[in-house]
C-alpha cells in the first residue's frame, strides 16, 4: 500500500506538487472527534496509549490488534457485536493513530509485547482472548509466544512475519526513496489508491472510512514514526515462535485478500500445535469492516468453543 503511495506522491511532487503539502493535524480536534469518550489514554514507559475497553468489566476479556496504517476503530463494528457480554480492549498501537510516536523511537515487536503486557496490567486483566489483523497478527503470535499465560486463546488474521519478496530475515529492510515524501504529503485520491486493494471490492472503501484512515495518518508523528517503524524493523524466523504457541489458534483468511494471499495459511498451520483455518469467500485483508457479521461468526465459534 505505501510503495503504491510512495511513486504516486513521487509523481505528484515532481511537478506543481507544491500544493499538495499536508501538514499533521492539530491534535486536539482529531482527539475530540476520535477519542471522545469511551475512549481514555494511557501512559505506560513514556507512550500515552489511546485505548477503548468497552463492555461488562466481569465479561471474558478479548484484546484487538490493528494493523500497519491502521486504528482502532477497524474494529468498531466488532466491538459493537462483542460488547454485549464480552470485555472488549483494543488500541492505537504505538506508531499509529491518536497514540503517535513512542518517544523512544522503539518500535520492535518487543517493545509492542512489553507495552501489551503493561497495558493488561494496568487494567486488571490477568489473561484475554487476543485477536491481531496482518502487523498486529504478527505482534499477537510474538505475545502469545512470550507471554503464554496471558493469552487463552489466539486469532490470527491474515498475520504477517515470514519473509517475502523485499523482506528478508535479520536487517531491517529499509525505507524505500519514494517513500521520504510521505511526512510531507497524502493526497486524498491516492490515499484511496493504498487503501482501497485491502478490500475484496474497492466499493467497500467508505468516503467515512477513507477519511478516517486520512485523519489517523496526519495525526501528529504519525507519519514520521511510520518511517522510523520501516527504517528498524527486522525480521526474525517466526518458526520458534510459532512453534512455542501453546493456546489453540484459529487462522482467519479473506478468500481474496491481495496484501497477504490466503495460501499462506498453510506456513502457520505446518508450525502450530493446536489450529484450525477459516478462509472467508469473497472478502479481502480487513473482513471485520468489510462483512463485520459474517467475519465475526468463527471468531465467536472459536472463541466459545
Amino acid at each position: 500500500m505505501l510503495s503504491i503511495m510512495g511513486l504516486a506522491l513521487l509523481a505528484s511532487l515532481g511537478g506543481a506538487g507544491w500544493w499538495l503539502w499536508t501538514p499533521d493535524a492539530e491534535r486536539a480536534p482529531l482527539e475530540a472527534r476520535y477519542a471522545a469518550p469511551p475512549s481514555s489514554f494511557v501512559t505506560l514507559e513514556g507512550v500515552r496509549l489511546h485505548v477503548r475497553d468497552t463492555g461488562p468489566r466481569e465479561g471474558p476479556p478479548v484484546l484487538l490488534l490493528h494493523g500497519f496504517g491502521s486504528s482502532l476503530h477497524t474494529w468498531d463494528a466488532w466491538a459493537a457485536l462483542l460488547e454485549a457480554d464480552r470485555r472488549v480492549i483494543r488500541l492505537d498501537l504505538p506508531g499509529f493513530g491518536l497514540t503517535g510516536a513512542d518517544p523512544t523511537g522503539d518500535y520492535s515487536d518487543l517493545r509492542a509485547v512489553a507495552l501489551l503486557d503493561g497495558l493488561l496490567d494496568r487494567l486488571g486483566v490477568a489473561q484475554a482472548d487476543v485477536v491481531g489483523s496482518s502487523m498486529g497478527g504478527r505482534i499477537a503470535w510474538r505475545f502469545a509466544a512470550e507471554r503464554p499465560a496471558r493469552v487463552r486463546r489466539l486469532v490470527l488474521m491474515a498475520p504477517d512475519g515470514f519473509a517475502s519478496a523485499g523482506f528478508t530475515y535479520g536487517k531491517p529492510a529499509g525505507v524505500p526513496l519514494l517513500m521520504r515524501v510521505l511526512p510531507y504529503t497524502l493526497p486524498l485520491p491516492l490515499l484511496r489508491g493504498g487503501v482501497a486493494p485491502a478490500y475484496a471490492d474497492a466499493a467497500s472503501l467508505t468516503e467515512a472510512a477513507l477519511e478516517r484512515y486520512r485523519d489517523m495518518m496526519i495525526a501528529p508523528g504519525v507519519r514520521a514514526a511510520i518511517l522510523d517503524r520501516m527504517a528498524t524493523h527486522v525480521l526474525v524466523p517466526p518458526e520458534p515462535f510459532l512453534r512455542g504457541i501453546a493456546a489453540p489458534v484459529l487462522l482467519l483468511w479473506g478468500e481474496s485478500d491481495r496484501m497477504v494471499p490466503a495460501a499462506h495459511a498453510a506456513d502457520y498451520a505446518r508450525e502450530l500445535r493446536d489450529s484450525r483455518t477459516v478462509v472467508l469467500p469473497g472478502l479481502g485483508h480487513v473482513p471485520m469492516e468489510e462483512d463485520p457479521p459474517r467475519a465475526l461468526a468463527p471468531v465467536q465459534a472459536f472463541l466459545t468453543d
